[in-house]
């Protein structure tokens, strides 16, 4: 019986199946933070257990590290406690550590890809639900808990229940402003943040064929957003050419490459869910309530409230009480005090080379706090040496280290009461990147035109100011 990507990978890591039971299931690769990972080496100490492969698992310090020059800033005890804890265990267990100025710190989501430890057929896990970015390689990378985090240390393997799987097929031509981001919050925005409950996702279709590794992994980062346990987008030349340039990636690349295509789903394959999305002339999306799926193309207007599903008007108003937003309002022309640039859905090279296309001769509006984060230290450097830095900076935004940052805000860097973000990141929920904070999510190339207008801007209204901006990246 012809199978598709996610039935091949996961039938190739099962280690034992009974009915009634979980599979056990195989896997390749464990990546590492200070937030979710102490209570599992605790575990294991108690236990009297090595780690079974240590080969098989890196960390790195992400989301508790400051982005200030002085990486020592911490804004807590706890902060500093955690990554002290996470350099003990490493060391201890014999766990490779990319620390501060190692070349390769940064968002765990995005050191994995650009070392190539992530590669395509992969079984891949993190205490961090949006692991699902290292599925744009075509690999099989799911957020777990901290219990399964200790059993993966210990034994390689998890249980776990074979998931379902969702065709998710994009058709159509956008406008010229619309990007990856876009394409996710339009899927988010169709079925729901549970849409992809029990699911794991494939994305195919010419756009998604069209998309470069940074656009995909932007895609499937956010799978977990409308409840997915995982997204993937089969391997294919792009990807081969990405991994041909980093350091564990280019490793045998030939003969890999034979087995990797094997993976690709076989004509006949069933799903058992698909969904056909047609972004024939979409717009840019921007989020305007509490949820990913609560979003608007940006020439739109917030919907009225009887034009929503009963089931959404309640959330709806308590959104728009929350983000001090009306229904029926329109989305552009609303003034912003903050820009977050990073987080591990869009703080890539690619990514900030977009954004210094906008900002490029011009200066962040008065009043507005724009600041500018890498996703790793290799980011920063190839930042630094195309002089995205000094765009960055002439433009009066702060181009800060890499980290989490105010994606979720538990390193100080945090949204006051009250303000409003165009944020890069991938949640807007109550309070997700400070108290009181307002989220609007959205690509980075429509974050960089919020900052330089001080406010949320079609771009079709303002072209000749960004005439010289990249289409892409």
């Amino acid at each position: 019986m012809p199978r598709n990507i996610i039935e091949k990978i996961w039938d190739q890591h099962i280690v034992s199946s009974q009915e009634g039971a979980p599979d056990i299931i195989f896997i390749d690769f464990q990546l590492l933070h200070e937030v979710t990972s102490p209570q599992a080496f605790e575990t294991l100490r108690k236990r009297g257990k090595s780690v079974f492969s240590p080969h098989r698992n890196m960390a790195t310090v992400d989301h508790s590290l400051p982005t200030d020059q002085d990486r020592k800033n911490f804004a807590d005890a706890l902060n500093q406690k955690q990554i002290d804890t996470l350099r003990k265990n490493c060391k201890e267990f014999g766990i490779r550590l990319y620390d501060v100025d190692s070349g390769h710190q940064g968002i765990v989501h995005v050191t994995g890809p650009e070392l190539g430890l992530t590669q395509p057929g992969m079984t891949i896990v993190c205490g961090d639900s949006h692991t699902s970015t290292h599925g744009a390689f075509g690999a099989l990378a799911f957020g777990v808990g901290t219990t399964q985090i200790s059993h993966v240390l210990e034994t390689s393997c998890i249980l776990l229940n074979r998931p379902k799987t969702m065709r998710v097929h994009f058709v159509g031509k956008p406008s010229q402003y619309f990007r990856a981001k876009d394409a996710i919050l339009a899927l988010i925005q169709k079925i729901g943040v549970q849409g992809g409950t029990g699911y794991v996702l494939e994305y195919t279709g010419e756009f998604i064929r069209n998309c470069c590794m940074e656009e995909r992994m932007t895609i499937c980062n956010m799978s977990i957003e409308c409840g997915a346990r995982a997204g993937l987008i089969a391997p294919d030349e792009t990807t081969f050419a990405f991994l041909q340039e980093t350091p564990f990636g280019k490793e045998s690349l030939e003969e890999k490459k034979v087995f990797w295509q094997s993976l690709l789903t076989e004509k006949g394959a069933v799903y058992d869910a698909d969904v056909t999305l047609d972004i024939d002339g979409m717009n840019p999306f921007v989020t305007w309530g509490t949820t990913p799926a609560q979003s608007v193309q940006i020439h739109e207007n917030i919907p009225e409230k009887e034009e929503l599903p009963e089931s959404q008007q309640s959330l709806a108003e308590k959104s728009l009480q929350y983000t001090r937003l009306s229904f029926g309002q329109k989305i552009s022309g609303l003034p912003i005090e903050n820009i977050f640039v990073g987080s591990c859905t869009n703080a890539r090279i690619g990514d900030l080379r977009e954004v210094a296309a906008v900002l490029k001769g011009k200066k962040v509006a008065p009043g507005v706090r724009m600041f500018i984060v890498p996703g790793s230290e290799q980011v920063e450097k190839q930042a630094i040496a195309e002089g995205l830095n000094k765009i960055f900076i002439q433009s009066g935004a702060e181009f800060r280290r890499p980290g989490c940052s105010a994606c979720l805000a538990m390193n100080g860097d945090t949204i006051a009461s009250g303000e409003r973000c165009a944020s890069t990141s991938n949640r807007n929920f109550v309070g997700r990147q400070g108290p009181g904070a307002i989220t609007h999510l959205m690509s980075p190339f429509m974050a960089a035109i919020a900052a330089i207008e001080g406010k949320i801007m079609n771009p079709e209204e303002i072209e000749e100011e960004i005439s010289s901006s990249s289409p892409r990246l």
